[in-house]
């Protein structure tokens, strides 16, 4: 159940001690719970009173009317379910069917097949559902057409809801677009030259420009919408609107062509038709985002302070379509209402946008007179027809809710038993136009692996990614690259905020063709890799050796890594999910020395350019059986190292006195520090550890042994030969004769 305005209005936080704009900020806030509450007479009239108390700041009154106009939306759809239920049930008998379709029937599978068939659906657009003329790979690593980013046709990703950004065609895309479809990336270039016309305000030479197209090629349905637009610039409304309705003829669900009608008919003077096509346009795709842009500011200017005074109470009394109730709005000196629908009215009436033509508009498009006395009285009953609240069930106004700010996870379509089913964003009906599929299949002699080698690694591309250049590499060998420098390999553009975000997102429509038309390489590129992993996943053979200092088992060991090769091998040591690798100290004639410690990574951060801080700790001990060399760093054969046990129980007790001895000497070595050198200490290592009752249990020994070998000032190669000892009792008396020596230094 929604919750009720009382409801609402305990939910707010208290506003500030008076001050308008702490007052506006509630008001807002208010309008917008409303609003999610099924509330949206109230919600209307709470932003209308938030607006008489001055303009509201943009980032706040953008994201409160969002959420207004998210609300709308999804209130046009239901009256729209409820329309053409009506319709349905009130047709003549053997009409229903006809009553309730909206759409043409789907294309055959066959002819489907003809226009492209599954490659005709990899290369469409993420975003408009054309063709990748100009393919642009968006930092998630979905693929949009040029013209949706340059015209900023959606802010952020229609399948993973990420944000969108302009960037160069994607090079590798781009010349598989060119290699199998030609003839369609030559009508995209002609698009783009008539959209660039547009661009620059050269309405004419636009309009001759896709005038000329549409005679070689009728069937181009962007190049009449470019020319519609070229028409309403020239105020040829008549002419704009006949090439748009001919378009949605064909078209009927393309949501762009619904806002190109929409803004000339606001440019126009029709408030009422254009906010009605802008709402069907973002129920069609309500990730459209100039849809949402322009109704946010027919709202701003429907509930403006002016408006409310002079041009609401006038046209609403007018009307005698819908019962209303007044709303007192600023003091009541100035007396003026506002009158809004009462929720929940089952006789409202509710314009059905269709795929017809609208006509009647024209007339008023040509008069400058009819516009000016038309416009006040439009803009009021917009806003009625698009508030009148239907019938919810507690289903749908609990699914209301749960939709908080944002409606772009998910698009709710409106099936005729009244149930809301949620579809992923992306997916498409299968009654999408023929013209989107009108490029023909893939000659087979045109696919050639050689289009899909990484120029890297001279291979086939193994988990592609493109680059805000718009340069495809393989993820690894890229970030190989990156280790080195921030710098694209190609064409030496920076990628210094690329890497930094380290977001190496998979280009999906690069990995699914490779996957439908390449199979068998790919099989064996897979085979090769998964081989490489298994050799790095190894730990006794080949294991990564990090040449750098002295580590203990249980003991911390954070790392600073900058250079290229322990980058990469801490990446791989990730990547296998071992998170494993050896620490050895240098050694001037073998390279690194005879024993080493093994590390778990047990987190890793990265810093933004390229180097990481990686907190370590000690595993096992092991022992260098033969060396080796991989990808610049060290690697080793190795064995690991355990404590030979003691079996003998007089020995047995006699090693139980020496290590309480030997435990109790550390204690009073490590108390008689100073405060700043114990506080270095504790930071850096941690507490030292409690004494074990079976000193045996651990393979390594006791883990204090450990704690306090890399704590002592001592000589590298001193600690090297105790993390060699296999006996627990050499090792503590080691340990005995550092602390005597240490102790002795104190006392002088």
């Amino acid at each position: 159940m929604a919750s009720s305005p009382v409801a609402v209005e305990t939910a707010l936080e208290p506003g500030g001690s008076g001050a308008g704009q702490s007052e506006q900020e509630r008001l807002l806030r208010r309008g917008e719970l409303l609003a999610l509450s099924n509330h949206l007479k109230e919600a209307l009239e709470t932003y209308s009173a938030a607006l008489r108390l001055g303009p509201a700041p943009t980032s706040t009154s953008r994201r409160r009317l969002g959420t207004l106009v998210d609300c709308l939306v999804l209130h046009y759809r239901l009256r729209q379910r409820e329309q053409k239920a009506g319709a349905a049930g009130n047709a003549p008998e053997g009409q229903e069917a006809e009553a309730g379709e909206e759409e043409p029937p789907p294309l055959p599978p066959d002819a489907r097949e003809e226009r492209g068939g599954a490659t005709a659906e990899l290369f469409r657009c993420c975003g408009c559902r054309g063709f990748l003329g100009e393919p642009v790979t968006a930092p998630c690593g979905h693929t949009y057409c040029r013209r949706c980013l340059r015209e900023e046709l959606r802010a952020r990703c229609r399948r993973c809801g990420d944000p969108l950004g302009m960037s160069p065609v994607a090079v590798v895309l781009g010349q598989l677009a060119e290699k199998w479809f030609p003839e369609e990336c030559e009508r995209a270039r002609t698009r783009r030259r008539v959209g660039e016309l547009l661009g620059r305000g050269q309405l004419r030479e636009a309009r001759e420009a896709a005038s000329r197209a549409l005679l070689e090629d009728p069937s181009d349905l962007m190049l009449q919408v470019y020319r519609a637009e070229s028409y309403a610039g020239l105020q040829e409304f008549k002419s704009a609107l006949d090439d748009l309705n001919a378009v949605v003829a064909k078209m009927p669900n393309w949501p762009e062509v619904y806002f190109r009608r929409a803004k000339i008919l606001h440019n126009a003077g029709s408030i009422d038709d254009a906010l009605q096509l802008f709402l069907h346009c973002l129920a069609l795709d309500e990730g459209f985002l100039p849809a949402k842009l322009e109704v946010e500011k027919m709202l701003c200017d429907l509930l403006s302070p002016e408006n409310v005074r002079e041009s609401l109470k006038e046209s609403t009394l007018n009307s005698s379509y819908v019962r209303s109730k007044p709303f007192i709005c600023g003091s009541e000196s100035e007396a003026s209402c506002v009158h809004l629908p009462l929720t929940s009215e089952p006789d409202l009436e509710v314009p059905r946008v269709t795929s017809q033509p609208i006509g009647g508009n024209l007339h008023r498009a040509q008069s400058a007179h009819s516009l000016n006395s038309t416009e006040k009285i439009a803009k009021d009953d917009g806003l009625k027809r698009v508030s009148s609240e239907p019938l919810l069930s507690s289903q749908e106004k609990g699914a209301l809710l749960k939709r908080k700010l944002s409606f772009s996870e998910q698009e709710v379509a409106i099936c005729e038993d009244g149930r809301n089913k949620h579809k992923k964003q992306g997916e498409t009906t299968k009654r999408d136009a023929a013209f989107l599929l009108n490029y023909g299949a893939i000659p087979e002699d045109l696919v050639d692996a050689s289009d899909f080698e990484c120029s890297l690694c001279m291979r086939l591309f193994f988990h592609p990614v493109t680059t805000p250049c718009g340069h495809t590499f393989c993820k690894n060998c890229l970030e190989r690259c990156l280790d080195h420098a921030p710098h694209c390999p190609l064409c030496k553009e920076s990628l210094k905020e690329y890497l930094a975000s380290r977001k190496y997102c998979i280009t999906q429509l690069l990995e699914e063709l490779i996957v439908k038309y390449l199979p068998a390489e790919l099989s064996e590129r897979k085979r090769i890799d998964d081989e490489e992993m298994a050799e790095h996943s190894n730990l006794t053979d080949n294991v990564p050796i990090f040449v750098c200092t002295m580590a203990y088992p249980t003991v911390p060991c954070p790392l600073h890594v900058f250079e290229p090769r322990y980058r990469l091998m801490i990446r791989r040591s990730i990547e296998t999910g071992t998170k494993q690798f050896g620490m050895c100290i240098s050694d001037p004639k073998k390279g690194f020395a005879d024993y080493g410690c093994m590390l778990y990574i047990r987190n890793l951060d990265y810093l933004p350019d390229g180097r990481s801080v990686v907190d370590t700790v000690g595993l096992k001990r092991f022992r260098i059986l033969q060396r080796g060399m991989k990808d610049g760093y060290c690697t080793a054969d190795i064995e690991y190292l355990e404590d030979i046990k003691v079996q003998n129980e007089g020995e047995m007790k006699k090693l139980g006195e020496l290590h309480d001895f030997v435990y109790n000497q550390a204690c009073s070595w490590f108390q008689s520090l100073r405060n700043r050198f114990r506080s270095q200490i504790l930071q850096h290592f941690g507490p030292m550890p409690e004494r074990e009752e079976n000193i045996q249990e651990m393979a390594n020994g006791p883990a204090w042994c450990w704690w306090l070998l890399a704590v002592l000032p001592v000589d590298p190669r001193y600690q090297l030969s105790v993390l060699s000892m296999r006996s627990l009792k050499e090792r503590l008396i080691k340990i005995q004769d550092i602390l005597t020596y240490f102790s002795r230094d104190q006392s002088k």
